[in-house]
């Protein structure tokens, strides 16, 4: 009898053990630390009136009181929990010195607050308008980024003259929508996916200085796509198609500065095509690489 009242004691005692033991295991060591991809910046906006997270990633060898400057990634959709961590991995891989395909760079994510707002202009479209309460005040982000973000990275952080924006979608929308309307706010624009079906594909109607023969501003662009579509618009759109229609109305620009590329990963969907566009657009965008 007491043979058998000590057994499940004595499996109760190990069991205490054995989570005793494997609650030690999980608990941090003493010299572990934690692991900083970058930094959390807060910027007040008084064009937004409002603050805005910025994340900023410095490149690896970044020191303030050397004479090295450094291109700027403006990253649309920059959160922690959007596209700001695997995009960083990507710069940060093919700044490698073996690879050597982007210079280091400086990348900021600008973390969103209303996409729908911030990233799209006034539509005519009733439908939308009532969808979309919030949406058409894209003027207003696009001043925050000129006027505020911009003159912000510059003066506190070591740049250069490059600049690059990279957006997807709305964030798509929005980065054509400056190329078109102030090109000169960036040199290399990464579109991908963009969402131009917004007010019935407007902007592919828009003209714009970029299509002049005496725009002179050397500007480099990648357009994405992948197996996109039809567009969650009233109007029929094949989102496609349209960055297929602004690929080839880019390219008939009369100016010799403006190079634009087109890109069709049939393999990618609207959801998955983001990190594998980016890693197409460097490897397009910046030559060098092949010229090794």
């Amino acid at each position: 009898m007491r043979n058998k009242m000590m057994k499940p004691i004595l499996i109760l005692i190990l069991l205490f053990f054995a989570t005793s033991s494997s609650s030690q295991n999980n608990k941090p060591k003493e010299n572990s630390k934690p692991f900083v991809l970058g930094s959390i910046e807060e910027i007040q906006s008084k064009v937004l009136s409002e603050k805005r997270i910025l994340n900023i990633y410095l490149p690896e060898g970044y020191q303030q009181n050397d004479t090295i400057t450094y291109p700027v990634i403006y990253l649309l959709d920059g959160s922690a929990d959007e596209d700001f961590i695997h995009v960083v991995g990507l710069f940060q891989f093919n700044s490698f010195s073996w690879i050597n395909r982007v210079p280091k760079s400086i990348v900021v994510g600008i973390a969103n607050v209303d996409r729908k707002r911030d990233f799209t202009y006034q539509t005519t479209i009733e439908a939308d308008q009532k969808r979309y309460a919030t949406a058409g005040k894209s003027a207003n982000f696009i001043s925050f980024l000129e006027k505020e973000l911009q003159p912000y990275i510059e003066k506190k952080y070591k740049t250069n003259d490059s600049k690059t924006i990279i957006g997807q979608s709305l964030g798509g929308l929005l980065a054509t929508e400056i190329l078109l309307q102030k090109p000169n706010l960036f040199n290399k624009y990464i579109i991908i996916s963009p969402s131009l079906w917004w007010d019935n594909g407007s902007l592919l109607r828009q003209n714009s200085v970029i299509y002049q023969e005496n725009f002179n501003k050397k500007i480099d662009i990648y357009i994405g796509v992948g197996k996109e579509g039809l567009a969650p618009s009233e109007i029929p759109h094949v989102m496609e198609v349209d960055g297929n229609l602004l690929t080839e109305k880019l390219k008939s620009s009369k100016s010799k500065t403006v190079t634009v590329n087109f890109d069709y990963l049939p393999q990618e969907d609207h959801a998955t095509i983001t990190h594998q566009a980016i890693f197409n657009a460097l490897r397009i965008l910046y030559p060098m690489a092949t010229e090794k």
